[in-house]
């Protein structure tokens, strides 16, 4: 029987590179499709982000492809206002998706088209794996007549599993980010991640650094990291800083996941860019790498994961741009690009 993937194809350009990624996984394997609404569009048709149907659905599939939600008809400051985003914090949720990954490793046929110079990027390679599930977005929050307020809050059980994950992926270090200067919650994190450090991955290295410094050191000195570990806050805005050594959040993907056999999440890490949507223009490199990332840890298949890698590689290598690399290609070429380097 062939794996059955949810694909939630979402808002703006989100259509247009799902397809692209279904059409390089059918050129690698067969599988079972179930395309259901999520994000804006589940919203203007079911009047919520993320239905109990389609949360059942991805329950029960193998994996879950997601492309990209949100769009400006859709923005409010209103607190009880229906947001896209609510459907994706459900749907970590509701799938217990603790552990976000995100690699990043610029490939060398863009190293011009970073905003660093080459010299500065030139073999980085690093994972950044931020805990989903807790913290600030998910604590405690409101309004009174005189201001707001958001709480962060981390059980020792939250941290102490989100951990294992980053020293079991790590070849070298373990760079644990923290703010214990300030933050109670992140002196506890400092603590539990020294703990299972010395009780179960003492030959792996680890250091601790303050999120400032490390916002400074990802662009001073990237090659510096193996593996980044850090709460949801701010691996959610150090994982979008990393993004742009690729030279384009274009081409990050990312993968969310949960306790042993519980299916995974598998995303790009750009937004739905609506003023592209529909134009043909977007970049379908990151989706695809989702895919392959989906290969990898949602499906067991590493050798079909690394053939579309190298595809992606090879695509660039070959003079491959679409507009956010400063090229001209669309959507259906780089997508037929990626085809002809399988």
């Amino acid at each position: 029987m062939a794996p059955r993937i949810v694909t939630l194809p979402g808002d703006g350009i989100g259509p247009e590179i799902m397809a692209s990624a279904t059409e390089i996984l059918d050129a690698v394997g067969a599988f079972d499709y179930d395309q259901r609404l999520f994000g804006g569009a589940s919203i203007d048709t079911h009047g919520t982000a993320l239905t109990d149907a389609v949360l059942e659905a991805c329950r029960g599939a193998d994996a879950v492809l997601l492309a990209a939600v949100g769009g400006p008809q859709w923005d409010s400051t209103d607190p009880d206002a229906r947001r896209p985003e609510q459907g994706l914090l459900g749907l970590r949720k509701g799938l217990g998706l603790y552990a976000n990954l995100r690699p990043v490793r610029p490939v060398p046929a863009l190293y011009d088209a970073s905003p660093l110079r080459r010299d500065r990027i030139e073999g980085t390679s690093l994972l950044v794996v931020r805990e989903l599930t807790g913290g600030i977005y998910f604590g405690a929050r409101g309004r009174d007549d005189d201001g707001a307020y958001d709480t962060c809050a981390y059980s020792v059980g939250e941290i102490e599993r989100i951990v294992r994950v980053a020293f079991e992926a790590a070849e070298a270090r373990v760079t644990s980010v923290d703010k214990a200067n300030v933050l109670e919650t992140s002196r506890l994190w400092r603590e539990i991640v020294t703990g299972v450090h010395s009780r179960e991955y003492p030959h792996i290295r680890l250091e601790h650094m303050l999120v400032d410094n490390a916002a400074m050191q990802l662009v001073a000195a990237p090659r510096h990291f193996d593996v980044i570990v850090t709460e949801n806050l701010f691996g959610d805005i150090l994982s979008d800083e990393a993004a742009m050594l690729t030279g384009s959040i274009g081409m990050l993907p990312s993968a969310s996941l949960g306790a042993a056999g519980a299916p995974g999440l598998f995303e790009p890490v750009h937004g739905s860019a609506p003023d592209i949507a529909g134009t043909a223009a977007a970049n379908p490199l990151a989706m695809i790498l989702s895919a392959a990332m989906l290969l990898r840890h949602g499906l067991s298949r590493p050798a079909e994961a690394a053939a579309v890698e190298s595809a992606v590689d090879r695509a660039l290598e070959s003079g491959l741009r679409t507009a956010d690399l400063g090229g001209s290609a669309t959507t259906a070429e780089a997508t037929r690009a990626v085809l002809d380097g399988l």
